[in-house]
């Protein structure tokens, strides 16, 4: 087998070239690629254009103007990615927000790589989208029957999950927050993993992009449960932003503080969870097998108990 040598600029290509045995190949990774742990000595090839820190709205904004602008979000190391010469670059074209563009990826590659390094781009709009990237990376790194080992055991897991689910007769509603200000619901995987674990999805469509929700959407809807799962946000930072005072002219209270909070019945039967969405939801890679055990858990706690109370997630109060 070929002895690559790797780069990965978004935290799920890293999860997922990890997953499939090849982390003694990665020579490069992304400022926000965390995971495994061992990784973190690697080089940092990214980093934002826009300070991170601050509030939901505040980062909102920052994100907005750079793409008015019609600027990168991120930008690409160049001389670090020349200094490194990878043959395989794992990058994404899902969303710009989140990890660099494949345009910016592309041009500066060209640039300092000529056209020596391989570029595999993800993206994951759906499921069978995470479970087809797995498998397109290990095919491009010579090694296809482990992305067809990895993918069954995903699906063996979410199997055994759905299979359990079908028989909870009381199904609840729940909606999942993707950010929190504006409020955003959580589209792409998320609606088929509520499906699976046995909830009923109110927001957001299997395959579409997040949709931006109305405060007075979700109190019409009052949900049965309500899951917080910020992209990028884990769930101390989740807690803290729930403090926060907001500037206009978004909502300029915390989300436990608009009118009507209160009254919803999740929050009356104590079922607002905060979930790590940085680590597993928001992740399209191999823990979203994890992260259908966390909503299995939140859903229907009677019928599943993995663990990740207190690690993946936690009520509210």
């Amino acid at each position: 087998m070929t002895q690559h040598r790797i780069v990965t600029l978004l935290p799920s290509a890293t999860e997922i070239v990890c997953a499939l045995g090849f982390e003694s190949s990665l020579v490069g990774r992304s400022h926000e690629c965390d995971y495994p742990p061992s990784v973190m000595h690697l080089p940092i090839l990214t980093e934002s254009k826009f300070d991170p820190d601050g509030d939901s709205a505040t980062i909102n904004t920052r994100v907005i103007t750079l793409l008015q602008e019609a600027l990168s979000v991120y930008r690409v190391h160049a001389d670090l990615l020349q200094e490194l010469a990878p043959d395989v670059i794992v990058t994404q074209s899902q969303c710009d927000v989140c990890a660099v563009s494949f345009d910016e990826v592309q041009r500066v590659a060209s640039d300092a790589l000529g056209n020596d390094a391989h570029i595999v781009s993800l993206e994951p709009n759906a499921l069978t989208d995470v479970l087809a990237d797995i498998q397109r990376v290990a095919d491009a790194l010579g090694a296809p029957e482990r992305g067809v080992e990895l993918v069954t055991k995903i699906k063996a897991g979410m199997a055994a999950i759905a299979a359990e689910s079908r028989n909870v007769s009381d199904k609840p509603t729940i909606a999942c927050i993707e950010w929190l200000n504006p409020l955003m619901a959580a589209g792409n995987w998320m609606p088929e993993l509520v499906e699976m674990a046995g909830g009923i999805n109110l927001f957001g469509k299997a395959g579409e992009h997040s949709p931006w929700l109305e405060w007075a959407d979700l109190r019409a809807a009052d949900p049965d449960v309500i899951a917080l799962l910020p992209c990028g946000f884990d769930i101390a930072r989740t807690r803290s932003e729930l403090d926060a005072l907001y500037p206009a002219p978004l909502y300029s209270t915390p989300l436990t503080r608009l009118e009507g909070w209160s009254e919803l019945r999740a929050v009356k039967a104590g079922r607002v969870v905060i979930t790590d969405g940085n680590a597993y939801f928001n992740r399209p890679g191999p823990r979203l097998l994890e992260s259908l055990q966390i909503l299995a858990e939140i859903l229907n706690p009677e019928a599943f108990q993995f663990g990740h109370q207190g690690t993946g997630w936690e009520f509210l109060s």
